[in-house]
This record gives C-alpha cells, structure tokens and sequence, in this order.
C-alpha cells in the first residue's frame, strides 16, 4: 500500500515536471527582449511607410486586446484597427514615428512588459507621449495584447 502511495506521488511529480515552463536564464531573456524589440522595429517601419496594416501585426488578433488612450479603451482587435484607420486617416496625419527608450522585461517565458516613449513627426506638429506595452507569447510568437498610450501634449 506504501509502494502504492510512493509510486503515485512519483508520477504526480514527474507530470508536473514535464509540463513545468522552461526556466527563464539570461541567454533565453536576452533572446527573447531581441525578438520583442524586432517586433517593434517592424512596427514603426510599417507605420513609416504607411501600412497600418502591417503595423497591427504586432497585435493579438483577439476580441480581447485591450487599447487605451486619450482618456478612452478600446477593446478588440479589429475595432483598435478601425480606430487607428480613422485617427490616422491620411498618410500626413501618421506623420513618421520614432520610439525610443525601449525597456524590455520578460517576465516569464510568455509574458513581457515594455515601456517606451513615442514621438510623431508631421507638418506642423510633433505630438509624443509614453507607452505601456504587455507582450504574450501566444502560438509561439510575442504579440501585444494590452497597450496603453498616453501624450504628453
């Protein structure tokens, strides 16, 4: 009955194991931080060259993506993109974005947050602000899934 009892809490064991997350060590952060900030460097090149498109792609194709900004939230994939095409109506209106100061966290081997700052360039005005941006990795790719935009002007 003990052999029993041992032999079952083993397996037990050895089940949580095989389905425990991969350790986060520095090598696969480093890699990791690397791909998200590659995501975002096809971002603002999509946007420069104005796809707003190829711009969502860095989004999770989800009624559950989250979008704040402007006092507002916008909830779902395909009504952040309708809010993009209409805000930015016209290629002079995207203007040329430029996003710096990027800080990379992985916070697990699916979950990263990024902080970073944003600044439009366009006839006549240059607005900037802040962004929060949390990562997922979901079906094996990092892909945005609550951003939060705020301005400074």
């Amino acid at each position: 009955m003990v052999r029993s009892f041992l032999a079952g809490v083993a397996l037990m064991l050895m089940a949580a194991c095989a389905t425990a997350p991969a350790a986060l060590t520095p090598e696969n952060q480093a890699a990791e931080a690397a791909a998200i900030t590659a995501l975002l460097d096809a971002q603002d090149a999509a946007w420069n060259a104005g796809d707003i498109d190829g711009f969502m792609k860095g989004y999770w194709r989800s009624p559950h993506l989250r979008f704040a900004s402007g006092g507002n939230v916008t909830r779902g994939f395909d009504q952040t993109l309708q809010r993009y095409k209409i805000t930015y109506a016209s290629r002079e209106l995207m203007g040329t974005l430029h996003t710096t100061d990027n800080e990379v966290v992985v916070l697990s081997p699916d979950a990263a947050v990024v902080h970073g700052r944003w600044r439009l360039e366009r006839g006549g005005d240059a607005p900037s602000g802040l962004y929060t941006l949390i990562f997922r990795k979901i079906g094996g790719e990092w892909l945005i899934v609550s951003d939060t935009t705020t301005s400074a002007d």
